[in-house]
């Protein structure tokens, strides 16, 4: 379940957990943020990503949802660590990094700081090994940001049985539940779906998720990936996304028509 776009969505549970008298107009605010920046000009050729110093990027993968991942290793990391940069058109949105159980160590929000890290203590930390080795996967932990609100996640990762190709990788299905709540017990999101794991390369990759928060917002994204490149091919680096762009101005349209 550690896969980045769900750490990059639970971080602004905590902006609006500091707004909680916004309510729906928090959203609606962030939307029209969101527009302006998929609608301003872009530059006419894409950044190159390129892992910092004492570190190596392993692939660049094109999503659906308008985002492009980085992964990359730093040989001055614990054995089994990765950390994912993740680009939108407006640039980079998100930096997690995981351990070799594909346990959410840290994950950073660029723009706000808002960091969140992983509480060492737990009642059952998430298991790639017993993913692997059984088919399902129990996890129940907390997470502590770096304005020291604590989050609490609970739910399960399966194996589908089901195996897929995407650009020549082939990747298991997965689906999952999740549920996080605050440290007052309150529900602040619940999400389920499927996601896609790769035994070789020791990480999930994202998928098809419902979600809703305790605003009564709703939803559903589709983060799955589509290209792989690695060093020496085509889109290796690039850091503007791909896929689903104009589609997310559309919808952002939409709803901003609806209010």
């Amino acid at each position: 379940m550690m896969h980045s776009p769900y750490t990059a969505r639970t971080q602004p549970v905590h902006r609006l957990r500091a707004l909680r008298g916004a309510g729906r107009n928090e959203f609606i605010l962030a939307g029209a943020a969101l527009l302006t920046l998929l609608a301003a000009p872009q530059p006419a050729s894409a950044a190159t990503f390129r892992a910092p110093q004492g570190c190596n990027l392993e692939m660049t993968i094109q999503n659906r949802g308008c985002t492009v991942s980085q992964i990359y290793r730093c040989s001055a990391d614990p054995s089994g660590y990765q950390h994912v940069a993740i680009f939108g058109q407006d640039g980079m949105t998100h930096l997690s990094t995981i351990d070799a159980e594909t346990r959410w160590i840290e994950s950073t929000d660029p723009e706000t700081g808002l960091v969140d890290r992983l509480v060492e203590a737990a009642e059952d930390h998430a298991s790639f090994s017993t993913l692997k080795a059984t088919g399902r996967d129990d996890f129940d932990f907390w997470t502590e940001s770096n304005t020291g609100e604590k989050l609490h996640h609970v739910g399960y990762d399966e194996l589908t049985g089901e195996t897929v190709t995407i650009d020549g990788i082939t990747l298991e299905k997965t689906r999952f539940q999740l549920t996080t709540t605050g440290s007052d017990g309150q529900v602040l999101i619940q999400r389920e779906g499927q996601q896609f794991i790769s035994r070789a390369n020791g990480r999930f990759y994202g998928g098809i998720e419902t979600y809703s928060d305790w605003t009564g917002a709703s939803g559903e994204s589709n983060d799955s990936p589509v290209d792989f490149s690695f060093p020496g091919q085509p889109g290796y680096g690039e850091t503007e996304p791909q896929y689903d762009c104009d589609m997310m101005v559309a919808q952002l349209l939409q709803e901003r028509a609806m209010q």
